[in-house]
């Protein structure tokens, strides 16, 4: 049987009544913005922000270890903006949809990047949009393009605004105006079709507005990046999002049967299927496509019922090289744990409280259907083969260092913020390469970033944690934390990414493996890629971007 989340107007035409997830998301929303708001110019929720008693502490921590630190900043005033005044009118038929307030216009200018923040926390917001457009409907979102197209105006996608590498900036010239599109208002649950377990969603959803939906069915897309509550659907799709599965279910890419879109020259809507091979998929071609060829609307996506049975455990090791060895070897073991993150000492330290100097191997196991236990005992016997020490705690009631790190990641987001009030250089970066070679990978990475931070800052640390490990590979993901000079932290900042863009690139990583392009990554990615692919790239974009209006300087030039 299949179920349609219907609007409440159903009932009043005849129809049988059916739960309106339209209003709840609308309900939740609403309530939402009467008790809590966004930060327009940093990450997350105004109230969760770290208070200025908490920043201070945190900055004489700092302080103390890497000799000095610059006095805390005050936190940023709406009413000190002046935004120059926007360029361009929508048409009257779209106006009911388009805002030039200061807050819709500044909170849309960028990302969530390290360079967004530190602009945010000056108050520097040079090029605003000069709209932010929220679609109701698809047809809105046709009647912007087209608009937007006839009108030389840059068309900017934007999800949840967590780009973290320069997706959604809207400093783009030579364009009559800048209009930020926020998806957020397409947000539905349209239909589950329970003998697939698959549902179509509208592109809009934030993470907690679609799992409230599949929740009453018993179901989740189980798709949790460390941005989940302020990231989409959307988003997610369009940036090759990974998210909490560290094996297996990695990368948003998994969970796609199906993706329609709304390009400047018509819709596209590929065939939902299991798998096909008639072709090159037309899926792909829309996946990481970071808004360039096209604005996803809508998905049919792959469903999991909700796991019941649950495990987790903390390995400790005394040496880096027998904890790579032991991930690699859970890693193709054929057991696909949902995590298997390894924290190096000083990320196991900072994240997860462990202050003895070891290395912390992150396992945990889960299912809908069946008992873990057995999966857990193998992990963890493979793990204790290479050295690891597993208390006996860990395997009963749960490791305190696992639930430490659970709420350090979420919290992290936050924690940056307060550091660049504080003129800190605190940026992560991450790739993936193969096993072989990730050793000289990580030595180079370690020692140019190093030297990086010395010359750049006069110091500063790196850290390293496996986000995602596949059986060929892992995903290794760098935290750097350096003092900086205040007023010159940005360049600073480029300097330092341009050493570790470089030292990645040079050893055979990959770019990016999850924070996606955007513009922070162009130059690295141009090297990447294949001529080829580079010239069948542009082949796309002047066939359903003519006028080179979607997110201009993503990915590929507009001619």
């Amino acid at each position: 049987r299949r179920y349609a989340c219907r609007s409440s107007s159903a009932v009043a035409d005849g129809e049988a009544p059916r739960t309106s997830y339209r209003l709840i998301a609308a309900q939740r929303r609403v309530g939402a913005m009467g008790r809590r708001r966004r930060s327009w110019w940093g990450w997350g929720w105004q109230d969760e922000a770290l208070d200025d008693a908490t920043a201070e502490a945190l900055a004489r921590t700092l302080g103390e270890r890497f000799g000095t630190v610059a006095p805390l900043r005050p936190a940023p005033r709406l009413e000190d903006l002046d935004l120059r005044a926007p360029r361009v009118d929508p048409p009257a038929s779209l106006a009911p949809i388009c805002s030039a307030g200061v807050e819709d216009r500044a909170g849309h200018t960028h990302g969530k990047s390290y360079r967004d923040v530190v602009n945010g926390s000056y108050a520097r917001f040079p090029d605003p949009p000069d709209l932010v457009a929220r679609p109701r409907t698809e047809q809105d979102v046709i009647d912007l393009l087209d608009w937007c197209t006839a009108a030389g105006v840059a068309a900017v996608p934007y999800g949840g605004g967590s780009s973290v590498v320069g997706g959604v900036s809207c400093a783009i010239d030579d364009v009559a105006g800048v209009v930020s599109i926020d998806l957020t208002g397409l947000d539905r649950v349209l239909e589950i079709e329970p003998v697939s377990r698959s549902a179509r969603i509208q592109a809009g959803a934030l993470g907690p507005v679609l799992e409230d939906q599949l929740r009453p069915h018993g179901y989740t897309l189980r798709h949790f990046p460390q941005s989940f509550e302020f990231s989409t659907l959307g988003g997610w799709l369009a940036t090759r999002s990974g998210g909490h599965y560290a094996t297996v279910y990695t990368h948003i890419d998994d969970l796609v049967s199906s993706i329609r879109a709304v390009t400047p020259t018509g819709v596209s809507e590929s065939r939902r299927l299991p798998g096909s091979g008639a072709g090159p998929s037309p899926d792909r071609l829309l996946l990481g496509s970071e808004g360039t060829l096209g604005i996803i609307t809508e998905a049919w996506m792959r469903l999991q019922d909700r796991p019941v049975h649950k495990a987790s455990a903390g390995v400790r090791f005394t040496d880096f090289e027998a904890a790579v060895d032991a991930t690699r070897a859970v890693a193709q073991s054929g057991l696909f744990p949902t995590n298997c993150r390894l924290l190096d000492a000083g990320e196991a330290a900072i994240a997860a409280g462990v202050t003895d100097g070891r290395h912390l191997l992150i396992l945990g196991f889960e299912s809908a259907d069946h008992p873990v236990d057995a999966a857990m005992a193998r992990a963890t016997e493979i793990a204790r083969d290479h050295g690891g020490d597993v208390p006996e705690v860990s395997t009963k009631t749960g490791d305190e260092a696992v639930g430490s790190w659970r709420s350090a990641f979420l919290r992290a987001p936050y924690g940056r913020d307060a550091l660049v009030r504080s003129s800190m250089v605190v940026e992560t970066f991450e790739t993936a390469c193969p096993w072989d070679r990730f050793g000289d990978l990580h030595a180079g990475v370690m020692a140019d970033v190093g030297q990086a931070l010395d010359r750049v800052c006069g110091g500063g640390s790196v850290t390293c944690r496996f986000t995602h490990v596949y059986p060929d590979g892992p995903a290794p993901y760098y935290t750097l934390l350096a003092p900086a000079r205040r007023g010159s932290e940005l360049e600073q900042w480029a300097e330092i990414k341009a050493a570790a863009s470089e030292a990645v690139l040079a050893r055979g990583g990959t770019i990016t493996h999850h924070h996606a392009v955007g513009r922070d990554h162009r130059p690295w990615y141009d090297r990447q890629r294949p001529d080829a692919f580079a010239r069948a790239l542009g082949a796309a974009k002047r066939e359903l971007d003519p006028a080179g209006i979607l997110n201009p300087g993503v990915l590929i030039d507009t001619e």
